[in-house]
Parts: structure tokens; sequence; C-alpha cells
């Protein structure tokens, strides 16, 4: 435009044409420029206001003239499409954000989230009612203060003893790390074991009265009858016992002496399964222990199917006399019916299956196996499958007994992991 004015004006022209043909130029120069500004600054400033609501999560402003056939109505579509999405997610996070708010508050555990610096940025109700606070008089304030940083230090779990402002009892304290926005935090769940604990305990106690009094009982009736029958010839007999009494005398302490017996020896079982000693670890070829297991019990001879050549690390007369359990109660049930017995085992992810097989008549009712003192033979104890479980669970794994399903007997299997060794057992209580 300046060359065509310069041009102009130093040319042989009128001054009117000059001044026409300049205005004109003039003129376009202004139109082009305003026609520039439409379709190219106008354009910027919408995708940077654009750009500006998303950087404020304003997902409700949109782009005219969006359409994939423009290379700047793509550039629209595109976000648009991409406002439509973030919107969505938005909308997803709040819903979910809402939802594990809701789930917080209602939880029983009493939870607690700290910062960086140690000061209280969350908690629920349960830890407000524990804490004998509102949320708004405990957050904000550090973790010494509201006498809990020595949770945040240590064992990541643990139990123990604890009186809090709002309750006293025994807790369950675990503690985790988290990040948000980048920032190191940590969480602090505290979970009341009293009311569990005392419905075990309650559970147990009721457990264990049942039965010992069934036990007691079916040895002092008949030692209470005898007794009584007893008195009852000496009363008839004027305090002189004739020599025709002798044998009813005789027969009455045999069955005191049985039933004192009987006691005795259920006491003496008690004591063993509550004095499960810890196991001693160490090899123990699968192959050579169910081998020689098999080949003790002479009533029905054992079948073996081989398995797997593999190594556990176990107590090896713990899970001997375990076997030995299992395998004289299929041996029990398999003479019933004149059946047979199968021991074998199996590898399978990291464990070894030691599964036997029966072809006795099954389980009435399996649900009480695992009852102690519960037994379905006469003569019984009832401590050797709980007593064989306890083995099992010292030595991390387990063991369970059901019925078969391709015929009548029934399949019991010991699981035990061929990497893990073994834990510490539980107790039942001391024996009195």
């Amino acid at each position: 435009m300046a060359l065509a004015l310069l041009l102009l004006f130093v040319g042989d022209y009128t001054a009117r044409m000059q001044w026409t043909l300049g205005g004109l130029v003039v003129g376009v120069w202004v139109i082009g420029g305003f026609a520039v500004q439409e379709r190219v600054i106008r354009p910027l400033q919408t995708l940077s206001n654009l750009l500006a609501a998303l950087g404020e999560a304003d997902y409700s402003t949109r782009a005219r003239g969006a359409r994939p056939d423009d290379s700047l109505g793509l550039a629209y579509w595109e976000l648009n499409q991409l406002t439509d999405t973030l919107r969505v997610r938005r909308l997803e996070s709040v819903e979910a954000e809402a939802l594990l708010g809701r789930v917080i508050a209602e939880i029983h555990s009493a939870i607690f989230a700290f910062d960086g610096t140690g000061a209280l940025r969350l908690v629920n109700r349960a830890g407000e009612t524990l804490m004998g606070r509102s949320a708004a008089q405990l957050t904000g304030r550090a973790a010494a203060e509201l006498e809990l940083a020595r949770y945040l230090e240590g064992a990541d779990e643990r139990i123990e003893e604890v009186v809090f402002p709002g309750k006293a009892g025994r807790w369950e304290i675990r503690r985790r790390q988290f990040r948000q926005e980048g920032r190191p935090h940590q969480l602090l769940v505290i979970n009341d074991l009293s009311a569990v604990l005392r419905e075990e305990e309650r559970q147990a106690w009721r457990r264990l009265v049942r039965v010992l009094s069934h036990e007691i009982n079916n040895s002092l009736a008949p030692i209470k009858s005898i007794a009584e029958s007893l008195r009852g010839v000496l009363e008839r007999e004027g305090g002189r016992r004739a020599d025709s009494s002798d044998d009813d005398f005789a027969r009455g302490l045999a069955i005191i002496a049985e039933r004192s017996e009987s006691l005795r020896r259920f006491m003496a079982s008690y004591a063993r399964l509550a004095r499960l000693p810890p196991p001693t670890i160490g090899p123990v070829p699968v192959k050579a222990l169910i081998h020689r297991v098999a080949a003790l019990d002479r009533r029905r001879p054992v079948r073996v199917r081989e398995g797997p050549d593999v190594v556990i690390r176990a107590d090896a007369d713990q899970m001997e006399q375990l076997l030995i359990n299992v395998i004289s109660n299929a041996v029990d049930a398999a003479l019933e019916t004149d059946g047979a017995v199968t021991v074998t085992w199996t590898v399978e992810r990291s464990a070894v299956e030691i599964r036997v097989d029966d072809e006795g008549p099954g389980l009435p009712d399996p649900a009480n196996l695992f009852v102690p003192f519960f037994t379905t033979k006469p003569g019984g104890s009832g401590i050797g499958l709980v007593l064989s479980r306890q083995i099992a669970e010292a030595h991390g794994g387990n063991l369970t007994v059901g019925n078969r399903t391709d015929r009548s007997g029934c399949t019991a299997r010991l699981r035990l992991s061929l990497a893990a060794g073994a834990r510490e057992p539980r107790r039942m209580g001391r024996a009195s």
C-alpha cells in the first residue's frame, strides 16, 4: 500500500485522481485488515477462551463452527469433544468422591488422614466418636496434640490395649501411606476388636462348657446310679453285707472305676489338644512320609498312588501324626463297607495337596467334624481331626474333610505350601 501511494503521488496525476485512488487504496487496506483479523485473530481468541475455560474446569463453553471438513473447524470439533469427555470424567469423579465420602462416613472403623506435617486433614464419624470431638474440632490439629503421633511411626500393623477419649478397649491399628497432589500423607485406621473378641470368647466358652458338661455328666450319671444302688443294698442288709451281694458290689465298683478312667482319659485328651508344641521345621520328603504312614495300619492295605517327588518344610513327627489320624479314620470307615483306602498327592501353584479317599459309608454330619470331642466312632476321643487341623494350620496349611461326590465315602485334603514355613499353633486354653 505504501509503494502504491508513493507511485501515485510522485506520478503525473491530477490531485483529484491522487486523492481518489489514495482513499480507495487506504479503504481496501482497512477492509482487508478487518477481514484478516476476523479470520485469524478471532479464532485464536476463541481457542484461547476455550482453553482458559478448560483450565478453570468450566466445561459448559462450546466453539461454534466446529466441522471436520475444515482445518479450523476440525480444531474446534476436537476441542468440543475434549470438553465433553472432561465433563463426563468430572461428573464420574464427583460421584465417586461422594460415594467414597459416604462409605468412609458410615464405616465402623475410625479413619484419620494426616498430611506430611502431621496435621489431621480427614476424619470420619467413627473417628469423631473415638476422639470424643467433632470433625471441625479435630481437623487441622497435629497428631501429637491428638495423642496419635506414636501410631504414625513403627510397625504398620499392631494390636494394643488403648484408652481413647471416647472408648477404651483392644484395638487393631493399621497405618498406610498415600500421596495426594504429589505430597505424602498417612492414613490411620483403628478397628475395635473388643466386641469381636468377647463374642469369640463367649462362643468358645459355650462350646467348651457344652462338651465338658456332656462328658462329665456321662461319667457322673452311672457313678451316682451305682452308688445309690450299693447304698440301697447296705440299707436292706442293715449294714451287714451278705456274701450274695459281693458280685453286686464288684460290678458296681468296676463301673465306677471304668467311668472314672473314662473321665481321666477325657481330661488327658483335652490337655493334649491344648498343649500342642510348636513345630520343629525341617525338610520332609512327601513320598517317603506317605509310604511310611500307609504301611503302619495293618488292618487293611492302603493303596498309594504315586505323585511328584517333592520336599516340604515341616515338623516330620507332627506331619506323621496328622497323616496317621487321617488314614486311621479312613481305614475305620472302609472296614464298615469292606471298601478301599487310597492316598495320593499333587503339586499345584507352589503348594502340595495330599488326598486320602475312602470307600466307607460317608459322613452324616460333616459340619461337626472339627468340633472338639465330637466323634462318630464308639470309644473315640473326638480330638484326632481337631489335633490334625491344628497341626496343619501351625504349618501354614489347611485340612478339609468332606463326602465324596463320585461315590460313597469321604475325602480328606491336606494342603501345604512348598515355600512357607510354619506358624505358632493356636492355643485352645489351659487344661486344669
